[in-house]
């Protein structure tokens, strides 16, 4: 069974970093591609990094590019999500899912995990 758990979030204030991590278990192939996803109250669900299975292409969001930054470590089965100088509009609840290829969008996931709160607040 494919299980994905995220830790990581919390509160911080604006300006500040947080890292999540998204340890990944039970896949019977040969890794999958990784995607981070948020949603907030009210708004639709967003999706923000992903990095594919092997040759470490990556995806950001406009939202947060050159403040994110997503790596994996396959011997370690776990992907993280560094980020940097946090705004109140990046609190929501993050989700990490697991698909055959790296795409912005949330369809092609099959596995997801059960999300981790980032709040960001003075």
């Amino acid at each position: 069974e494919v299980q994905l758990v995220e830790s990581g979030g919390g509160v911080v204030q604006p300006g500040g970093s947080l890292r999540l991590s998204c340890a990944a278990s039970g896949f019977t192939r040969d890794g999958y591609a990784i995607g981070w996803f948020r949603q907030s109250a009210g708004k639709e669900r967003e999706g923000v990094s992903c990095i594919s299975r092997s040759d470490g292409a990556t995806y950001y969001a406009d939202s947060v590019k050159g403040r994110v930054t997503i790596s994996r470590d396959n011997r370690a089965n776990t992907v993280s999500l560094q980020m940097n100088s946090l705004k109140a509009d990046d609190t929501a609840v993050y989700y990490c899912a697991a698909g055959e290829f790296y795409d912005r969008n949330a369809e092609e996931y099959t596995y997801w995990g059960q999300g981790t709160q980032v709040t960001v607040s003075s």
